[in-house]
């Protein structure tokens, strides 16, 4: 703070038409809190649809990963093992 009022004032000693910034100085900090503010939406936004890309592909191996171990264990006949697969996928690719 002290190295701007000390700027100011030497501007001011040296240039007798120097009135200050005029009224327009806050639109530069605003413009750079939006620019910020767009970067940050950005990433989040695209972090978002890709964990939850990721996430549903997780979803549906895991539903695979417990559809497979019920068949190894002969709680579900191939018929139906094959069924419930075909669904999986057909959600998952939805």
């Amino acid at each position: 703070m002290t190295t701007v009022i000390a700027t100011a004032s030497t501007l001011a000693a040296h240039d007798p038409s120097w009135n200050g910034p005029g009224p327009w100085w806050p639109i530069f900090p605003f413009l750079w809190l939006l620019f910020i503010i767009g970067i940050f939406a950005t990433f989040r936004f695209f972090g978002i649809r890709r964990w939850r890309q990721v996430q549903g592909y997780a979803g549906t191996r895991a539903g695979e990963a417990k559809l497979a171990e019920r068949y190894a264990a002969g709680e579900i006949d191939e018929q139906e093992y094959e069924r419930r697969l075909a669904t999986l996928k057909r959600m998952g690719s939805s």
